[in-house]
């Protein structure tokens, strides 16, 4: 079964995230730069851990629910 409140919670929580993210980004300065960088490599690391968790076994579920938790 599809996880549909899982996925509907990651919607609405990854969009407050980006809001503070982009506004971050838009004044600029070494910090946006940073955050660039973080951000670049939290997406590396969250799909690394989500094939990881696909191969092993590990349901879209966890995968939402551990996307949530980041």
């Amino acid at each position: 079964m599809f996880p549909w409140y899982s996925s509907a919670m990651l919607v609405m929580e990854s969009t407050s995230v980006i809001g503070l993210r982009l506004t971050k980004l838009t004044r600029g300065g070494s910090e946006a730069g940073d955050e660039a960088n973080l951000m670049v490599a939290e997406k590396i690391a969250a799909s690394f851990e989500a094939v990881e968790t696909l191969l092993t076994g590990g349901n879209l579920s966890i995968v939402i629910d551990r996307y949530r938790e980041h």
